[in-house]
């Protein structure tokens, strides 16, 4: 990682206005967060907390009502690029041009689209399934389909809201570990969004816990296990004293104030 930030938010606030009541619902309160370029910084929280909504609102598909996010031109092409957790795949479209979509969409003539696209197909361990649709594919290779489009136009900055809740325990995990590797290699800066407090450990080089709505930062929290790093990192007592510091402060947390409904 290099001195320089890829993104930085300042003050900002989300606030919604119930329709049926016109009360003032607040979801996110005041977060300030800086990312450096080529990080792997998660954010966590329990349900209702705001953090999909912050990631929203870093890709411009929702506007804060307060603050300022700038992200840092730090690479070639697009700022930004999103992963969702449903893959959202083109089902008319092959692999290739699903992943070359971005590209085409950007200006890129489709020849030399589809063949910037390829390499991607092979990063994200899809080889001989270029020319697949689709319905061909398990849920984890249609994430890893996904994960090649975001990666095929060069974004500066991954934001990756829950990518993997779809999928079963087993291959969440295999994910997990292929993200870590195709990281590892494109060193994209990535912003992941989880509720899961082992896959943030796992993944990241700092976890920010995210209090309950009105969603604020309550912890920004180092992690410091060696990487490259096995799937058997999470058997460590390191990893076990990680996840306890996390979880206590999401419980001391998670109570709704009296009158508040549940998040």
């Amino acid at each position: 990682m290099t001195g320089h930030l890829a993104l930085s938010a300042r003050g900002v606030q989300m606030e919604y206005r119930d329709r049926g009541t016109g009360k003032r619902l607040l979801a996110i309160e005041s977060v300030d967060l800086d990312v450096p370029d080529g990080a792997f910084v998660s954010l966590l929280g329990p349900s209702g907390c705001g953090k999909s909504t912050f990631l929203k609102i870093v890709n411009g598909l929702l506007l804060a009502t307060a603050g300022e996010i700038k992200l840092h031109r730090v690479a070639k092409g697009r700022e930004d690029a999103m992963v969702f957790q449903d893959a959202s795949l083109f089902p008319w479209y092959s692999v290739l041009d699903n992943v070359a979509y971005g590209l085409v969409c950007a200006g890129v003539p489709r020849k030399e689209a589809r063949v910037r696209a390829a390499p991607y197909i092979d990063l994200v361990g899809l080889q001989g399934f270029a020319d697949k649709y689709p319905y061909q594919l398990s849920g984890g290779m249609q994430q890893r389909a996904n994960l090649a489009r975001a990666l095929a136009v060069d974004a500066a900055i991954l934001l990756m809201d829950e990518p993997f809740a779809a999928l079963d325990a087993q291959t969440r995990e295999v994910m997990q570990a292929e993200l870590l590797r195709i990281w590892n290699t494109a060193r994209k800066t990535v912003l992941f969004v989880t509720h899961q407090i082992d896959e943030a450990v796992y993944l990241s080089d700092r976890v920010v816990v995210m209090a309950a709505r009105p969603g604020r930062v309550v912890a920004d929290i180092t992690i410091d296990l060696p990487r490259p790093r096995a799937l058997a990192v999470k058997r460590t007592p390191e990893f076990a004293a990680y996840e306890e510091q996390i979880w206590r402060l999401i419980q001391h947390d998670r109570a709704p104030s009296a009158g508040e409904p549940t998040p």
